[in-house]
């Protein structure tokens, strides 16, 4: 069980190195001919459109033809895609009919080689509580959501703006850097090692064991799966270590001593610990770093918002729910259908997998006049879902909407104007939406 102490005198090794891009590119020289092959024009599970940033025009077909349309062959199987506002939201409202649950498939396109040894495959299921239907879900969400009340996210603004404040100073103007390290990084890793009470000399394993959990290309490479598990084991001891030294201390406001303090959540197996842990750091590092990288590209694609952001600063509370809208930080969630049911015309069969493109959603012109464009003074920018919606929507929205207003409120009170000066360099992946590396070059507006 995950509750059970560790020896004092075990000890771990954590590696750093080599990255999930790392690995996967190594991988993809030496094997990339053996990558199955995407065949349907409609199949967006395929990750160089979003590595290259083509995606736009695939979808936006899709909304104009077949805004639910039947993906039949892929290298994840059959699956639906589901592309427009209404029906994401038609299909969420419904989460009994269309489960998010992890013995189901859970909520992302991919699914478990089918030549596994199960027993393998039943040590490697990592149960969390956004892949788990009612009730268990609701208790486990209970146990977590204290931490993202109103009140707890007030307590959080001082430190997050102080961390802001001290991260953009180091920065140098006039020379090139990459932001995606230097700014976004480092400011969701600390936030996340608050979060959770992680020590801060080893804040940095949280953004490598988030890369190797949120890269689904990795199910792809035969060979990579047994590393990556790897380092998930590590990551599990790590927190194991934590939770065996604080299940004497009285309860805190860190998220591991809420799980210590739950009747939800203080007996998990060791896969669910893992899971929920896995969870917690991709939905708390991935998305925020993603859209605070997000952040300046649009705004340097776009200079006539980076003029109405320099002069006027009433437009980022809103302009935060617009740049989390043109970034959508994760491309999609899965269901799966538990009945066959009719989906705007669509027969989908029970069993059936379904594909909610969030990042097609976010460019929905019956919802957003003008979606590919970053429009800071957007009226209903607050209408995005790319923190999903229903029961499962994201737990710690509030925070996120926190980080990013602070962060464009620091940089404007800096007076940085930032532009995209290097290499651009995006995540290779279907479900994470984001960059790897921007390199950028500040001045003064």
């Amino acid at each position: 069980m995950a509750t059970q102490p560790i020896a004092p005198d075990q000890t771990f090794t954590y590696r750093r190195s080599p990255t999930a891009t790392e690995a996967f590119e190594g991988w993809l020289k030496e094997h990339g001919q053996e990558l199955p092959k995407h065949t349907e024009k409609w199949d967006v599970s395929r990750s160089d459109i979003y590595v290259e940033d083509r995606w736009q025009p695939i979808f936006a077909e899709m909304r104009r033809e077949a805004p639910v349309n039947k993906v039949t062959e892929s290298p994840y199987g059959a699956y639906w895609n589901v592309t427009t506002v209404k029906a994401i939201q038609h299909v969420e409202s419904l989460p009994e009919l269309f489960s998010s649950s992890w013995d189901r498939g859970g909520i992302t396109i991919g699914d478990p080689p089918v030549d596994i040894d199960p027993a393998v495959l039943a040590e490697r299921r990592l149960p969390m509580f956004i892949a788990m239907d009612r009730p268990e879900h609701t208790g486990q969400r209970r146990t977590v959501a204290p931490a993202f009340t109103p009140g707890e996210i007030d307590k959080m603004a001082a430190e997050v703006r102080a961390r802001t404040a001290a991260t953009l100073d180091t920065l140098p103007f006039g020379e090139q850097f990459d932001w995606v390290d230097k700014v976004s990084i480092e400011l969701t890793t600390g936030m996340l090692a608050i979060l959770f009470g992680f020590p801060w000399e080893d804040r940095r394993l949280l953004t490598f064991w988030s890369d190797w959990a949120g890269d689904l290309e990795l199910g792809l490479a035969r060979g990579l799966e047994d590393l990556r598990f790897e380092v998930l084991s590590e990551m599990a001891q790590y927190f194991s270590k934590l939770w065996a030294e604080r299940m004497g201390a009285p309860p805190s406001r860190d998220l591991i001593s809420m799980m210590i303090h739950s009747d939800a959540m203080n007996h998990m197996s060791p896969q669910e610990f893992m899971g929920n842990l896995v969870l917690l750091i991709v939905g708390g590092n991935d998305t925020t770093r993603n859209t605070m990288s997000g952040i300046v590209h649009a705004l340097d694609a776009f200079p006539d918002q980076r003029d109405l952001f320099e002069k006027d600063t009433s437009v980022i509370p809103n302009g935060v729910q617009e740049c989390i809208r043109y970034m959508t930080p994760l491309a999609h969630m899965r269901r799966t259908a538990t009945a066959d049911a009719d989906l705007f015309g669509q027969q989908v069969k029970a069993g059936d997998k379904l594909a909610l493109w969030y990042i097609s959603a976010n460019r929905d012109e019956t919802v957003f006049d003008n979606p590919d464009k970053l429009i800071l003074n957007r009226e209903n920018a607050r209408r995005h879902m790319s923190f999903g919606y229903g029961i499962h929507r994201c737990v710690g929205a509030r925070l996120a909407e926190l980080q990013l207003k602070i962060l464009m409120e620091e940089m404007h009170k800096r007076r940085m104007r930032v532009h995209v000066t290097g290499e651009v360099q995006r995540v290779r992946a279907n479900f994470v939406h984001g960059f790897r590396k921007l390199e950028t070059t500040i001045e003064k507006f």
